[in-house]
């Protein structure tokens, strides 16, 4: 059995502290949430909509507890070879070139299957690590359900089987964050092992300090015009409704452009920054009632 990972966080309040020093500010119920998982050993799995900040959170629990992140990015297809290992099967071919007529089979067939020539991805690489570690399992939705088996012995056990090496155990258990834009249902098993989080839109205040802490050359006004906008976009059924990271950058867009105010022509001017089809942004033109 692997060792727990000692705790990263001694708090809530320090988990809420420490995210902030890296420019991720938590609610309460995230904050929790995150020293819950990390004091339990229990995976995490956040769900939302795309660009609610999922992803970042793995990101800066790894910044902020100097851990290393490994990112298993899933796509539809993704099979055990992308996300656990594969063999380097042009250097074993090789090898056994050349061995022949030197070397019985066996020793042959010990040699290849051996550390030289696995290639590990990252769930094995993570499983690996003797330092702290946020194993970041980004976009899990998107994979395929068989894929979901695989994750059950690592999550579980956090353990992987390689038939010719043996069982590999983890001497370390990484923090181990799973995130989900709901496009599918995981699988109860799945979820029976994992600690939740729903992650939403921030409220006005949360975005305001959000966007004031990333760019904070910003007038306060100019923000507050920004994030009620950004707001209004997201009550219109858009295609893609404008992430958090889309309000950040809109704002650096303003101070580049030296715009102080959000008036009708600076909307319309930089609107392509948060909203990515043509369709969502006649559609926001009309609302905003831009000519």
């Amino acid at each position: 059995m692997s060792a727990p990972q000692s705790p990263l966080f001694g708090s809530v309040a320090d988990v809420a502290e420490r995210l902030a020093g890296v420019g991720y500010l938590a609610s309460t119920a995230v904050a929790t949430t995150v020293y819950l998982a990390d004091r339990l050993g229990k995976p995490l799995l956040v769900e939302g909509p795309a660009g609610v900040g999922k992803t970042e959170l793995a990101k800066a629990v790894a910044q902020a507890t100097g851990s290393g992140l490994v990112r298993l990015q899933c796509y539809e297809g993704i099979d055990e070879a992308r996300a656990l290992y594969e063999w380097n099967h042009a250097k074993q071919l090789l090898r056994i070139t050349a061995g022949q007529g030197t070397e019985s089979w066996d020793a042959t067939r010990d040699d290849v299957f051996s550390e030289e020539f696995l290639l590990p991805r990252p769930l094995l690489t993570a499983i690996r690590r003797s330092d702290p570690t946020v194993l970041l399992i980004d976009e899990m939705d998107k994979a395929d359900v068989e894929v979901e088996g695989l994750l059950l012995e690592v999550l579980s056990d956090f353990q992987v089987t390689v038939p010719e090496m043996g069982t590999i155990s983890a001497t370390r258990r990484p923090f181990v964050l799973l995130t989900s834009n709901s496009t599918r249902e995981l699988s109860e098993a799945l979820k029976r092992r994992c600690l939740f989080l729903h992650l939403d839109f921030p409220d006005a205040d949360l975005e305001r300090r959000i966007v004031a802490s990333r760019v904070p050359e910003l007038t306060e006004a100019l923000v507050d015009a920004l994030v009620r906008t950004v707001r209004v976009l997201r009550t219109l059924e858009l295609r893609k409704s404008p992430s958090v990271a889309e309000t950040i950058d809109w704002g650096r867009t303003l101070l580049a452009l030296g715009l102080d105010t959000l008036d009708d022509d600076a909307v319309r001017a930089t609107l392509g920054v948060v909203l990515k089809h043509q369709s969502d942004t006649v559609k926001a033109a009309a609302e905003l009632r831009l000519n």
